[in-house]
This record gives structure tokens, sequence and C-alpha cells, in this order.
């Protein structure tokens, strides 16, 4: 298929989008990740509400710690969503061509939404991990990425890949009613471009909005008890003061599925598998819009600077040739 400038903005515009999505929003997650990671009985539970975690920052004067973890955060998601961008851009734009549709159906969307995150997962599985321990970690005594990850072996920097990539479904089912819905609203303008490196159209900023908090929604929903027992697996381990043997075994057990399943039903009960989604909800609604967003905005000018360069490369090459 030769070199995909299409495929390379949708992912350069998507990585640039998650970025800044995950900077602005970055310490409700750290609040929202602590407060899913812990499991205890009602009357044991050290944070009751997502708040309660914020205020232990300030009163501890430890806000900045909300940030730790931020630069891995960051290089996780930048490439996490190059990779997914890519990868769905490039595997629809080839199953359009060998099918000869004009558009996927649910169906085909779901299959490409899933093969590209699937090849996400498997690459960045270990920035996830790390990135997941680091914001876990007391306040204050976070560690760096080299660190944490040396700490385990490489088996346990892909904590929780089992489950991801089931969580796969999370991005296929967002994308796709964001990728539906999107073709509904464009298909009026896209009949009137004309050329065949024209740059693709543009949600306006507001719609690109409401469409990714619609689909984020109905993903995180639909996920969440699979979104909080890889966020117990992932999680750093507890460092209590008179921690015992059994302790850690307990701790040690919650490292599998099963076991954080086990443990969420046994000490919180069926509505446990639903502790925090509210703060899921808003975070990850906040984010997919925001990333979604600056996504669009920025897709046509990213095609147009790609363009020029393939351009300009072009006739550098031309040049030479001739010389």
């Amino acid at each position: 298929m030769g070199f995909d400038l299409e495929s390379v903005a949708e992912a350069t515009s998507g990585a640039i989008g998650a970025l800044v999505s995950t900077t602005i929003l970055y310490p409700l997650d750290t609040c929202k990740t602590k407060y899913q990671a812990e499991v205890r009985a009602q009357h044991q539970q050290k944070y009751r509400n997502i708040s309660d975690v914020l205020w232990e920052a300030i009163s501890t004067r430890q806000v900045l710690s909300l940030y730790q973890g931020l630069g891995t955060k960051n290089f996780q998601s930048f490439i996490s969503q190059f990779i997914y961008f890519y990868g769905y851009s490039f595997f629809k734009r080839l199953y359009l061509e060998k099918s000869g549709n004009k558009n996927m159906g649910t169906r085909a969307n779901l299959i490409v939404a899933a093969a590209a995150g699937a090849c996400t997962v498997i690459v960045t599985q270990p920035l996830d991990t790390a990135s997941s321990k680091m914001q876990t970690s007391e306040f204050g005594k976070s560690k760096g990425l080299w660190k944490t990850l040396s700490e385990g072996t490489w088996i346990e920097a892909f904590d929780g890949l089992g489950i991801s990539l089931l969580l796969t479904s999370n991005p296929s089912i967002q994308y796709t009613v964001f990728d539906q819905l999107k073709q509904r609203l464009l298909r009026g303008q896209l009949r009137k471009r004309t050329g065949t490196e024209s740059s693709p159209e543009a949600l306006s900023a507001f719609s690109a909005f409401v469409l990714g908090a619609v689909s984020k929604c109905i993903a995180s929903c639909l996920t969440y008890p699979a979104i909080r027992c890889k966020v117990m697996i992932q999680a750093a381990e507890e460092d209590e003061e008179g921690s015992n043997g059994a302790q850690s075994e307990t701790q040690k057990s919650q490292k599998t599925v099963s076991g954080a399943f086990y443990a969420i039903w046994k000490r919180e009960g069926p509505l446990g598998f639903f502790k925090g989604l509210q703060a899921q909800i808003l975070k990850t609604v906040l984010s997919s819009a925001l990333l979604l967003m600056i996504k669009e905005k920025i897709t046509k000018t990213t095609w147009v600077l790609l363009l020029a360069l393939r351009r300009y490369l072009f006739v550098n090459k031309s040049r030479l040739k001739s010389a």
C-alpha cells in the first residue's frame, strides 16, 4: 500500500490529543486510580469517596504528588494512541480497499478496532503497569520508571495483560460509536469533496466533544468491572506497619483476575464492582472528549504538513536524479 499519509496524520493527531488531555486531567486520574485500587470492608476503608484522596494530598502537603508518574503516563499515552490510531486507520483503509465498500459496518468496525487495540496493549503493557504502580504508591514515595520496572521481573511488567486484552473492547465500542455517528454527521460534506489528496473532513470542536463524551460513557459503563480489576492487579503493594505474611499472600492473590474478582466480591459485595464508576466516567469522558476534539481540530493541519513534507522530499529527490 506504500506510505500511508492518512494513517500517519490520524496517528499523530490522536497522540497529540492524548498527550494534552492526559496532562490536564492527571490529578483526577491519580485520585480515581488510588480510590479504585483500595479493596477493604466498608468499616476499614481509608477512602470513602474520591475527594478523600484529594484531601489526603492536601493535608499531608503532597499536592504535587498528584502528578506522580505523569511523565510515564504521558509517554505511555502518546505511544499507545499513536499505535492505536495508526493501526485503526491503516486496517480500516485496508479493509475498504479489499472489500470495495465505501463504508465499514458495525461488525467490521469492531473487529478493526479490536485488532488495533490488541497491538497497542501488547506493546505498551509494561508502561501501563509501571504507571499504575506509580499512581497508587503512597504520596511522596513514588519511584521512577526504570526503578519501578526493575524491582520486578519482566513477567510482572505484563501484569494484567489478559484483562487488558479483554478491555480492548472498550476503545472498540468507543471509536465504533464515535465513527458511526461522525460518518452520519459528515456524509453530506464528504460527498462535496473532490480530488485524491484533499484533506479529510473534520467535525466542529463542539460536535467532536459531544460525540466523544457519549461514546466513551457507553464504553466505560459496559466494561467497568474489568477496569477496576485491572487497576487492582497493577496497583502498588501496600506497605503498612505491622503487615504480616498473610497480608502479603492476600495481596499476591489479588494479582490474578480471579483473585481480584474474589476479593471485591468478598469484601465489598456486588456493588463493589462498580466502586468509583462515577469518577471513572467523569475522567474518561472528559479525557476522551478532549482527545477527540483536539484530534479533529489538528488532523487537517497535520495532513497538510505531511503532504507538504512529502512534496518537498519528492522535489528534492527529483533534483538529485537530474543533477
